[in-house]
């Protein structure tokens, strides 16, 4: 993969000059190789991926909690398929139902219409994860739907859920999410990745196991490094200036630099 480097805002007092990676294919590399880099999608159009903390679940080593096996349990009467994007019909009224869920949860003006439409349009969705039950007069009545990037069998990337917030005390988003996993799990694939997992709000994700995120260096299951990536702000700093972080990561930082899956040729 070819790097670009794009300069964000830098704080000169504390000598911190931080630069977003953007990474762009080069003939004979997949998507999926971006994605086990550690990089996402930054276009509907595939054109450059971005470097971030993500998750992603091994699932031939995925072994069911508790709490996953409750949700399965709670769920059984809901229907899933997988329906390649291009066979889905998205409707007017799905539409809708997507956009009223974006402006409720990520909220107004945060997913627009032309956002979703770039999302329809480009190759970044591949397919739709479809979920229906029966209705109380017998008909299939719509509970959600999740937007897929799917290369089988290596991976499916959990892309946006859209799903019924009238029914809360269900908890619709984390039996779709469940679903998913044993969805894919069942029919052989080697990674679902679950999108980042930068802020607080993303802890939700951590039910699975074992789960992998990456930490800049390669794919880690360490759950006490991420928590205190999610618990410790960098206080103007420098993860790897950072005694406190440095703990998960023992050793000199130029051991650091050769485990690092990253090199620099010119």
């Amino acid at each position: 993969m070819k790097l670009l480097f794009s300069e964000a805002t830098p704080d000169y007092a504390r000598y911190l000059y931080p630069y977003v990676v953007w990474a762009f294919l080069e003939p004979g590399e997949t998507v999926a190789d971006a994605f086990a880099a550690g990089f996402l999608p930054a276009s509907p159009t595939l054109e450059r991926f971005y470097l971030v903390r993500h998750l992603r679940l091994p699932l031939p080593e995925w072994l069911p909690s508790s709490e996953n096996r409750r949700i399965l349990r709670k769920s059984g009467g809901i229907r899933a398929r997988l329906v390649p994007l291009a066979d889905f019909e998205v409707t007017s009224s799905r539409r809708e139902a997507w956009l009223r869920f974006a402006s409720e949860r990520f909220g107004p003006g945060v997913f627009p219409p032309e956002r979703l439409e770039r999302l329809l349009a480009g190759r970044v969705i591949t397919h739709v994860l479809h979920f229906e039950e029966d209705g109380a007069a017998g008909e299939p009545r719509e509970l959600g739907s999740v937007l897929l990037h799917v290369i089988a069998p290596r991976l499916a990337y959990y892309y946006y859920a859209f799903y019924d917030l009238s029914v809360r005390s269900r908890n619709l988003g984390m039996i779709l999410m469940t679903r998913a996993v044993e969805w894919f799990a069942r029919e052989g694939f080697g990674h679902v990745y679950l999108g980042t997992c930068v802020t607080d709000k993303a802890r939700y994700k951590l039910q699975f196991e074992p789960m992998e995120f990456f930490n800049g260096l390669g794919w880690s299951r360490d759950m006490a490094e991420l928590r205190h990536l999610l618990d410790t702000p960098t206080e103007a700093r420098h993860r790897l200036d950072t005694p406190e972080f440095l703990t998960f990561q023992p050793g000199p930082l130029a051991s650091l630099a050769e485990r690092s899956s990253f090199r620099a040729s010119t």
